[in-house]
């Protein structure tokens, strides 16, 4: 029987999340994002991010979490990337500081579509609101695109709501749109993971 956990990203494994960031746009993006976009991703380049990500974060409060399914052996199978929401969270019509303190923000929750049905995103997503708990925060925002259907479940099943907040990313000249969701943070832990207020 296979046992999964989530813990901080090791220095050692930002190649395996660049790869798995890689695997999974290229399969479960496919239909949203343009194919010369997708084909373009430099994994090294993608390495060296999340290297930086994990080795040299803004604050102590941005984190990237790895999903880790143990069974005969151990395997990376997802991760997130979470932190306090900064200007990037905010919609195209509202100023940068449109977003209350207090707020944090997933900018990345990967589960590779191989591993996926297996309770890794909700791990992640766990582990990411009670980091967010600890670090005060009552509210947490996340863009997903418009047909990420799987990502928009997960979310959903969480208690994530739409905000009407959209925008649209210029992809190789094709505009592909995004919808922020929210979540109020349940501030007691006995209590239910998140709230949908």
């Amino acid at each position: 029987m296979a046992l999964g956990y989530v813990r901080t990203a090791r220095v050692a494994e930002a190649a395996e999340i660049a790869r798995l960031q890689l695997a999974t746009w290229r399969a479960a993006y496919a239909r949203i994002v343009p194919a010369r976009i997708l084909d373009e991703l430099d994994g090294e380049a993608l390495a060296a991010r999340w290297l930086a990500a994990i080795t040299e974060p803004p604050s102590t409060r941005h984190r990237v979490l790895v999903a880790i399914e143990q069974g005969g052996e151990a395997n990376l199978v997802g991760f997130a990337a979470i932190g306090p929401a900064d200007e990037t969270a905010a919609a195209p019509d509202e100023p940068a500081d449109a977003l209350p303190s207090g707020t944090a923000a997933i900018t990345d929750l990967l589960v590779e579509p191989r591993w996926g049905r297996r309770g890794h995103g909700s791990r992640l997503l766990a582990a990411a609101v009670d980091l967010w708990r600890d670090d005060g925060a009552d509210r947490a925002v996340a863009w997903l695109f418009d047909r990420d259907a799987a990502s928009r479940a997960l979310l959903g099943s969480a208690g994530w709501q739409d905000d009407g907040a959209v925008r649209a990313l210029d992809m190789d000249g094709t505009m592909v749109r995004q919808r922020r969701l929210h979540v109020a943070l349940d501030p007691d832990p006995d209590g239910s993971a998140a709230d949908s207020g």
